[in-house]
């Protein structure tokens, strides 16, 4: 594959989970991630945005290999993945997590969490090259030296964030999968961290798959979106062609709900009725039916495909 193509591609994934069960009954199956399609190219954002429970972290774990897609692939810069490959795949792709209070080991001093990547994947390294390394990362999210042989209870959320997200890119990837890397910051520091990203981005011709609830956000750092909802798509496009014309109704709710800090630019919020449906009796037809002010009996029964211009959107009856 040449150099021009995507970082990732994904086609048709799915994840199955098998919940209670027991002697006389069989367990119930709740797919967490169903028919899931997209590709990422070098230097681009994809943005994986819905309500909590659709899918976006449970796409996140099939990225980063943590877990096996039940159906589907995926490819890492033209490489099937598969699992006897993921020892080797494993360094393209990192992760860097929500909290960064937790994702941190307080007994490691912040040398020791940046070296230990290398000292698991790349053994042949000495010690002064893994400092030197580490040092070299450092500089490079904005910390200073000093901070080396500190430990992470030292720091701020924001500084350990950065910790985080050095250590991420010490092995090199060409794939960052960002899960609600801000939603735990306090809003200054939020956009210290975007920023940051965002030069790191540019530096490395990295590949973002950056998933998030906060649409203020994601207006902010994405390329292309990909809504979510009950582990299905609904809707991928351009960032531009998501916010300006929204074909969903699903997703013009959730743009209608995102606050703007233009008084004149004032949006009708759209209340949608009812609770997000359980993933183990997800409704026949659209799961979104059930919620749906344009839903009728077509919707109830059969379930549409992502298909339509300007970009896909599953929905029999799109927004003009």
């Amino acid at each position: 594959m040449s150099a021009a193509g995507p970082v990732i591609e994904a086609r048709d994934l799915g994840r199955d989970y098998e919940v209670g069960g027991g002697l006389f009954r069989d367990p119930g199956i709740v797919r967490a991630v169903a028919g899931t399609s997209f590709s990422v190219e070098a230097g681009k954002t994809l943005a994986v945005v819905g309500e909590s429970g659709c899918g976006k972290s449970t796409l996140a774990r099939l990225v980063t290999m943590i877990e096996e897609p039940t159906s589907g692939s995926f490819a890492i810069a033209g490489t099937e993945v598969t699992p006897d490959r993921w020892a080797e795949l494993r360094t393209d792709v990192q992760i860097v997590f929500q909290d960064p209070y937790g994702s941190l080991n307080l007994r490691q001093k912040v040398g020791q969490i940046l070296e230990e990547p290398l000292k698991i994947n790349r053994p042949r390294m000495t010690a002064k090259e893994r400092r030197a390394k580490g040092l070299e990362m450092m500089r490079l999210v904005n910390l200073r030296e000093e901070h080396y042989d500190r430990y992470p209870h030292m720091f701020s959320g924001g500084q350990r964030q950065r910790i985080a997200v050095g250590r991420a890119l010490m092995l090199e990837p060409k794939l960052l999968v960002l899960d609600e890397p801000v939603s735990a910051l306090d809003l200054s520091i939020q956009s210290q961290i975007l920023n940051l990203l965002n030069d790191l981005q540019e530096r490395l011709d990295l590949a973002y798959l950056f998933i998030s609830h906060d649409l203020s956000v994601v207006r902010h750092v994405a390329d292309d979106i990909l809504v979510m909802y009950l582990g299905r798509p609904v809707e991928f496009g351009p960032k531009d062609e998501i916010f300006d014309a929204p074909r969903h109704p699903y997703t013009k709710a959730l743009i209608s709900a995102t606050p703007s800090a233009d008084p004149a630019q004032r949006r009708e919020r759209i209340k949608l009725v009812g609770e997000l449906p359980s993933p183990l009796a997800a409704p026949p037809g659209c799961p979104f039916a059930p919620r749906c002010w344009k839903a009728r009996d077509r919707c109830r029964d059969e379930r549409p495909a992502m298909e339509g211009e300007p970009h896909p959107a599953a929905c029999f009856f799109p927004e003009a």
